[in-house]
């Protein structure tokens, strides 16, 4: 091994410890020829091979930069924990992370948990054979306390950065999240439908993930805000089981029961997601409760299933792709060494016709 490339072997080195301490720069030309006494050809030999294999790069007048990539690939692979890689919201959003980190040089690989501790449990403890510079996680059942803290501790102790999608635990209070603005969407859609006229609003949210109970209290927030109440008596809850078992069986009878107990004297509800609100509107059309005539019906997500519905119905957005590019983005500065902040992406209304001014 010649002397440039055992001086860049020592750089690459020297850039992986510093990484994890928050360092980017690299010293400079003099300073890399006196520290490990060799020539300014030598080093700028080694800097321009680390800059072909994409690990540094190099700013005119100010030095040189680690990407935050390293020459082995599978160190660049991140991770990704998500309740499913297939269903719904999912497709899109693991493709915008996949594109985003793939344009740095990175590569993503998905573990679906179904929404499962047990299962999230199963890829943590394979995880940590060989732990990863970082890695994404959406929480699973993240309204309740979590037995895999453990594993999360120890990843932490082996120098893998955590980086919650969505949700993260009450219990890691201090780790970087980036998740969906649920307090102001949950306010704004409470907002647009008494500026519509409706003020006895029903609620339908999922009761075992964060995402549910910040949405509720931004609709109950907003109506007392207003002068008006979401009663007890007006909200619904559901669980993941619930939701499986509408997937796997065609099993309704939560919504049925909602239906029956929690809509009578509203003329108006907010669903968790589009998901739930298509299931909502298909028993609705069984009761024979017609939108927006009857009910009017808004939710959160504006994925393809709010335009299934033969009535298309009225939910929330984000600016197209915002939340996989903000979540790969916040992955690579960390691990580049730079300093990133938990980020909460706003909503916007998308009018469709699920709802409608109020009649008495």
């Amino acid at each position: 091994m010649n002397k440039y490339e055992m001086l860049t072997k020592q750089l690459t080195e020297q850039i992986s410890r510093n990484l994890q301490q928050g360092i980017t720069a690299l010293p400079t030309e003099a300073e890399l020829c006196a520290q490990y006494q060799v020539s300014r050809q030598t080093v700028r030999t080694a800097l321009s091979s680390l800059r072909s294999q994409g690990i540094i790069t190099s700013r005119q007048g100010s030095g040189s930069y680690a990407t935050g990539l390293l020459p082995f690939p599978d160190r660049n692979i991140i991770p990704v924990l998500v309740a499913s890689g297939q269903e719904y919201i999912y497709p899109a959003l693991l493709n915008d992370i996949q594109n985003t980190l793939a344009s740095q040089g990175y590569q993503m690989k998905v573990y679906p948990t179904d929404n499962d501790i047990s299962i999230e449990r199963r890829h943590l403890t394979n995880l940590l054979k060989d732990p990863p510079r970082g890695i994404i996680v959406e929480g699973s059942k993240s309204t309740l306390p979590n037995p895999n803290l453990d594993l999360y501790n120890n990843l932490k102790k082996a120098g893998t950065f955590l980086l919650f999608l969505h949700n993260r635990y009450n219990a890691l209070p201090d780790e970087i999240c980036i998740k969906d603005d649920n307090y102001y969407g949950g306010y704004l859609l409470a907002e647009h439908l008494t500026s519509l006229g409706h003020t006895r609003i029903a609620g339908l949210f999922k009761v075992d993930d964060q995402q549910g109970a910040e949405r509720y209290l931004g609709v109950a927030s907003c109506l007392r805000d207003l002068g008006y109440e979401l009663k007890d008596r007006h909200v619904g809850w559901f669980n993941t089981l619930d939701i499986e078992s509408i997937r796997q069986k065609q099993d309704t009878r939560f919504l049925t029961n909602f239906i029956q107990e929690r809509l009578p004297g509203c003329s108006a509800v907010i669903c968790y997601n589009d998901e739930t609100a298509y299931w909502l509107m298909k028993e609705l059309s069984y009761a024979d409760i017609q939108v927006p005539r009857d009910l009017s019906v808004v939710c959160f997500d504006n994925s393809y299933l709010s335009d299934l519905s033969k009535i298309r119905i009225t939910t929330l957005t984000h600016r197209p792709h915002e939340m996989g590019r903000s979540v790969a983005e916040c992955m690579m500065q960390k691990l580049r060494g730079i300093p990133v902040v938990s980020q909460e992406i706003p909503w916007e209304i998308v009018r469709k016709e699920s709802d409608g001014p109020y009649k008495s």
